[in-house]
């Protein structure tokens, strides 16, 4: 049960500040604490933690355009952000980490506004049918994070523009455009604004977990440790890591997420694998990359390659064995 409820909003629209903050309230967030951190971003790309950047967007477009592509901690798949978009983080250690309380938040907050929100499944917001807002996970050392879009009036012109979105994805969704799948909040009442978005979030945040909001401001931080997660949020390493001409390519759609997988091997052994993926389990996508390196190229040194790792949940064991059943009969 969380004892203090925190609130804090980010002063800038600069990507790599506003996921280094997230990031220092993660490592920061005290026992007991619950925090919801609002944010926006302008122009911007964030791609999932396991995707691969220049299949998911049109990079050197945006950034032509003044944009901006960025990289998360979280899993999942690539967002446009834009100042027609308000973003939120719930953040807790482990102990408090409550999804459907947190989720509770933001539906009570957006139905207040007058909008008719549902939750779908695991990860989406809809009304009526439209996705209204995506959400994403994060845990790390017993501490979790929760955050997720808020679409009040974006550019849909600009989301399609800058989006490359898998055929097979949208195939398995039944959908055949990213435009139709997603609304903005203003679709369902005009007047609706980031503002008023932000009020209803704060007083809904307040009912919800029975707390007054103690607020929290950015200069109060340690701006050396911020600045320094700055740095690594907009370096290349980060956002784009290193491109490896690879010699096989192979993918393939499961109910939990697509996975893209790319090997080079030498001498009939795999040195080096990358797996992309818009999953929302990093940590599994980079044991499958971790598990195939220096493997024989063959099905069955494949499979016992990944035999080696197995999660101790039950999700975790259920995308393993997709996999392992996968590449266990791929030709190759």
């Amino acid at each position: 049960m969380a004892e203090q409820i925190t609130y804090i909003e980010s002063t800038q629209y600069d990507p790599y500040w506003n996921l280094a903050l997230e990031e220092y309230l993660l490592m920061h967030c005290k026992k007991q604490e619950h925090i919801l951190y609002l944010w926006q971003n302008a122009r911007t790309i964030v791609a999932g933690r396991n995707q691969n950047v220049w299949k998911e967007c049109k990079a050197a477009e945006l950034k032509r355009d003044g944009g901006h592509v960025a990289r998360r901690l979280s899993g999942g798949g690539a967002v446009y952000h834009d100042l027609g978009n308000l973003n939120f983080t719930f953040v807790a250690q482990k102990g408090g980490y409550d999804l459907d309380k947190q989720m509770e938040v933001i539906l009570r907050a957006v139905r207040k506004l007058g909008v008719p929100a549902e939750r779908s499944g695991r990860n989406d917001i809809l009304a009526d049918g439209g996705k209204i807002s995506g959400n994403a996970y994060y845990e790390t050392d017993g501490r979790c994070y929760h955050h997720g879009t808020l679409m009040v009036d974006v550019n849909l012109e600009e989301l399609t523009k800058y989006l490359t979105v898998s055929k097979e994805k949208l195939k398995s969704k039944g959908i055949d455009s990213v435009r139709s799948r997603v609304k903005n909040l203003s679709d369902y009442e005009p007047d609706l604004t980031v503002e008023s978005l932000k009020n209803a979030l704060k007083e809904s945040f307040e009912d919800v977990y029975g707390y007054t909001v103690k607020e929290k401001k950015e200069k109060d931080l340690d701006q050396k440790e911020l600045e320094a997660l700055h740095e690594k949020f907009r370096s290349w390493e980060w956002i784009y890591g290193r491109k490896i001409d690879f010699q096989y390519e192979m993918e393939k759609r499961f109910p939990w997420g697509q996975v893209e997988l790319r090997l080079r091997v030498e001498g009939g052994r795999i040195e080096e694998a990358q797996a992309y993926s818009d999953a929302l389990r990093p940590e599994i996508i980079q044991e499958i990359s971790r598990r195939l390196k220096n493997v024989r190229y063959n099905n069955c040194d494949i499979r016992a390659g990944l035999d080696l790792y197995r999660p101790s949940d039950q999700e975790g064991k259920a995308m393993m064995e997709d996999v392992r059943g996968w590449l266990g009969a791929v030709e190759l």
